[in-house]
């Protein structure tokens, strides 16, 4: 796997973090249609390395989604440095990371700082049952509810943190997101529509 790479200057990067099943994921796909950044998902690059074949990090990549634990910094790191160089775009939204301080910290030392943070806020019980919703469908080994729970509680204790930093930084802005996908997709269409203002 290729090393990690600083982002050239003028790259932006808007993560976008929220709680499992808030919606980040079907958001962004939105964003993308009328905005023309490319998205990666951090859960879905895990996902395709961990069912590489010739990946040396498949198998513990494996172990950590099933268990609902946080996969080590620099696995993620590299595997998002490394689709950025593909890309040759400068535009990026990260959906799912960083999932903790250090990732964050480490991410925007080595890559790049984020310009914007969306936090999608929602309801714990919404979330549930949109996830087990999902997990009805999605062959995904982290939909059912105990990974549920555990993923509920990882991102309370590790997640909730970085939202606070870049609060600090007045980099976040908080959408809730109870309502059906397109009332919240209104929010944050005017917000990234107010980036190049």
């Amino acid at each position: 796997m290729s090393e990690i790479v600083r982002a050239p200057e003028g790259t932006i990067v808007i993560f976008v973090l929220g709680g499992p099943g808030s919606g980040k994921g079907t958001q962004c796909n939105k964003i993308v249609e009328d905005f023309g950044f490319v998205h990666l998902s951090a859960g879905d690059l895990l996902r395709e390395e961990q069912r590489n074949p010739n990946s040396k990090d498949g198998d513990l990549i494996k172990s950590y989604i099933k268990d609902g634990q946080i996969v080590p910094m620099e696995i993620t790191v590299k595997l998002l440095s490394k689709k950025m160089q593909e890309s040759k775009s400068n535009i990026f939204l990260i959906d799912g990371f960083p999932r903790k301080l250090d990732q964050a910290e480490y991410f925007g030392k080595n890559v790049v700082e984020p310009c914007l943070i969306l936090f999608l806020d929602c309801d714990k019980e919404v979330m549930k049952q949109r996830l087990l919703k999902r997990g009805e469908t999605s062959g995904r080994i982290d939909d059912n509810i105990e990974t549920i729970e555990k993923r509920f509680k990882v991102f309370k204790e590790e997640s909730l943190p970085v939202v606070e930093r870049y609060e600090k930084e007045e980099k976040v802005r908080k959408i809730p997101c109870n309502e059906s996908v397109d009332e919240v997709y209104l929010k944050i269409r005017s917000i990234i529509e107010g980036l190049n203002k």
